[in-house]
């Protein structure tokens, strides 16, 4: 799997996020300064945080825990959830090599230790990975047209 090394995205590191912001639009068609706002954001420690995982110093995946997803602002009821595991990403040429999965238990590991017992998620894609992962549907929801799986991982 070659040398795997996490590091936390913050403000000032300009080419992990350029690079993110990149991976974001292609894949997501995630307007670029609303990322580059987000993650130039976030504290030097604790909650909410933003990990780059690179293999052998070239970037591969990453996400994040946030306080605020954007289910929350077209479904409001789940406001009463959090943590949020968000915005994971591994790039098409890494995908299926179990770089999302350890990029994800990084996170959880991180949450885990910050103190909190739980997390959630959402997703349309990639429910069955998080249901081999371990984590529980807590609700279905249609959004948008998809089919959203809500989902639920205690720590």
């Amino acid at each position: 799997m070659g040398a795997i090394q996490f590091k936390r995205v913050q403000g000032g590191d300009d080419a992990s996020i350029r690079q993110i912001v990149a991976w974001y639009f292609r894949e997501w068609e995630v307007n670029p300064e609303n990322t580059i706002k987000r993650l130039s954001g976030f504290p030097s420690s604790g909650f909410p945080f933003h990990l780059m995982m690179s293999v052998n110093n070239a970037p591969v995946a990453t996400g994040g825990l946030y306080e605020h997803v954007g289910l929350l602002d077209i479904a409001p009821r789940f406001r009463i959830y959090g943590p949020w595991l968000a915005l994971v990403f591994t790039t098409p040429e890494n995908r299926r090599k179990g770089y999302g999965t350890l990029l994800c238990e990084e996170i959880q590991n991180r949450a885990r230790e910050l103190g909190l017992k739980e997390m959630f998620l959402f997703t349309h894609t990639a429910e069955s990975l998080y249901t081999r992962m371990g984590w529980d549907l807590v609700e279905r929801v249609h959004v948008k047209d998809r089919n959203v799986a809500v989902m639920k991982k205690d720590l």
